[in-house]
């Protein structure tokens, strides 16, 4: 069993920054990392990911080159960095586990085998 515990979130005016820290107890050497976000009254969507063995990253469109995801192995945990945030990433941010080595297509959440409780973040215009 994996445990997943979110840290990092918080309120920022716009153009602010954050760093979300997801950390795994009980892991799996072959994984897969994920963030989702969720904000009010819309779907759950994929943000961005990590192939653990290979460092490989992917982000969906409306925060690449914004954020950041990367790893810390020696410490079983996983970040994302935030930088020029908008209003519209608002949202709570879940940390999501796949116990595989590659990272499935796209961002389905059925793939995931385990999940965060979630961290808000909020910006302000």
């Amino acid at each position: 069993t994996v445990q997943l515990v979110e840290s990092g979130g918080g309120s920022v005016q716009a153009g602010g920054s954050l760093r979300l820290s997801c950390v795994a107890y009980g892991y799996t050497y072959s994984r897969c990392v994920a963030w989702f976000r969720q904000a009010p009254g819309k779907e759950r969507e994929g943000v961005a990911k990590i192939q653990s063995f290979s460092g490989t990253t992917y982000y969906t469109d409306s925060v690449k080159g914004r954020f950041t995801i990367s790893q810390d192995n020696a410490k079983n945990t996983v970040y994302l960095e935030m930088e020029s945030l908008k209003p519209e990433d608002t949202a709570m941010y879940y940390c999501a586990y796949q116990a595989r080595s590659y990272c499935s297509d796209g961002w389905a959440e059925h793939e995931y085998n385990y999940w965060g409780q979630g961290t808000q973040v909020t910006v302000s215009s």
